[in-house]
């Protein structure tokens, strides 16, 4: 019986079910939560840099969600955070890449 240990998405434990197979799951709260999410969000991260695969990005994506709701803030506030930064520095459109500053 292989043992996971790891966050799943909400739906796993109805598809193993469904699959015929059984499985224990118990749910995690504050800080164990937390420390699930960020664990999570390392393996997506190391799946996407292996495979290449953008379905993987997704994947980090869903954790990234995960984390904003668990802070407490709306998607609306993050957005604004993401977009507040990128107005003020920046995007990653041009493909620069620093090299050195000298003063």
């Amino acid at each position: 019986m292989p043992t996971y240990n790891k966050l799943v998405r909400d739906r796993i434990p109805e598809i193993i079910k469904e699959s015929g197979r059984q499985c224990r799951v118990t749910v995690l709260k504050d800080r164990d939560y937390l420390a699930a999410l960020n664990d999570k969000l390392t393996e997506e991260l190391e799946e996407y840099y292996k495979d290449g695969d953008l379905a993987e990005l997704a994947d980090l994506t869903e954790v990234i969600y995960a984390i904003i709701k668990y802070s407490g803030k709306s998607m609306d506030e993050f957005e604004r955070m993401r977009t507040e930064k990128k107005t003020e520095r920046g995007g990653f459109d041009k493909g620069l890449f620093l090299i050195d500053v000298t003063e």
